[in-house]
């Protein structure tokens, strides 16, 4: 059924929720069978955590021989904003309650031929509702047709909801995805959006679902195209200076590490996305 998004706002939360629940255990699982099929079979280690104020969340943080850290956060938060932060969400006029759920994934790993990748869908809801979300990879190395298979499945990914849909957020992934300060990329784009409400909510859950399952897909084939590819000293310095970026754009720029400071989330949770090694 096709709900209203005012009237029916608990029914929207509720199945967004348990999505995201299914969506975490899924790239977990994806993400394992890769340890098995490539490594030493490692799994994640999981750690609850609970936000004065409302909610709380989980993080799953694997260390393997092919994932070098990769960690799958889920969170459902709720209560006020802060009267600065409010003025920056829509839908806080009135009053600034919110309540926010979503899954977050980024993967740092082992071979400095296989890119960073990076992940979230979440669903944010004041006395205005949203999705956001999107899939961006960041490689040490440009290689043209991995970029040409990620960006085609992104395409094809988005096509399913709207034929608009990749252009529009593919510009706003290049657009955000961008250090100003050093006046270049941090990886090669992917897709972006955000304050995403069609007034079709069936139409916008379904897109956040296929952004979500085609994650995992779409990296296993790119791990499994680089996994048995050899590396230098050099290779790996050159990986270790790229992540320094991936660092400085995270603590500068990141919405997500914005908003979960402001809102008071779990630290670690937050700073998951950091690097177990890094250089400038």
């Amino acid at each position: 059924m096709l709900y209203d998004m005012y009237n029916n706002i608990d029914q929207c939360k509720k199945e967004a929720a348990q999505w995201y629940f299914y969506l975490r255990d899924f790239i977990c699982q994806q993400f394992e069978l890769i340890e098995r099929d490539f490594g030493n079979g490692k799994k994640f280690q999981r750690k609850l955590w609970n936000r004065d104020g409302g909610g709380g969340g989980e993080m799953s943080i694997m260390h393997g021989d092919v994932f070098e850290k990769v960690g799958v956060n889920i969170s459902t938060v709720f209560g006020e904003f802060s009267e600065k932060f409010a003025k920056e969400i829509p839908g806080t006029e009135i009053n600034k309650v919110f309540w926010a759920c979503g899954v977050s994934v980024v993967a740092h790993m082992n071979s400095p031929f296989i890119p960073a990748i990076h992940m979230n869908t979440r669903f944010i809801a004041t006395e205005k509702c949203w999705f956001g979300g999107g899939i961006d990879l960041t490689p040490t190395f440009r290689d043209n047709d991995e970029e040409r298979f990620f960006h085609t499945q992104l395409e094809e990914v988005c096509n399913k909801s709207d034929l608009n849909y990749y252009k529009e957020f593919k510009k706003a992934c290049d657009e955000y995805f961008f250090l100003a300060h050093r006046n270049e990329s941090r990886g090669i784009g992917g897709i972006f959006y955000d304050y995403l409400n069609s007034g079709d909510w069936e139409k916008d859950f379904e897109f956040n679902q296929n952004v979500g399952i085609s994650m995992p897909n779409i990296f296993t084939k790119i791990v499994e195209s680089k996994i048995n590819k050899l590396w230098a000293d050099d290779d790996k310095e050159a990986q270790l200076i790229k992540r320094g970026r991936y660092v400085e754009f995270n603590l500068l720029y990141d919405r997500g590490t914005r908003f979960g400071l402001m809102t008071n989330g779990n630290t670690e949770s937050i700073l998951m996305s950091m690097p177990p090694h890094a250089i400038w």
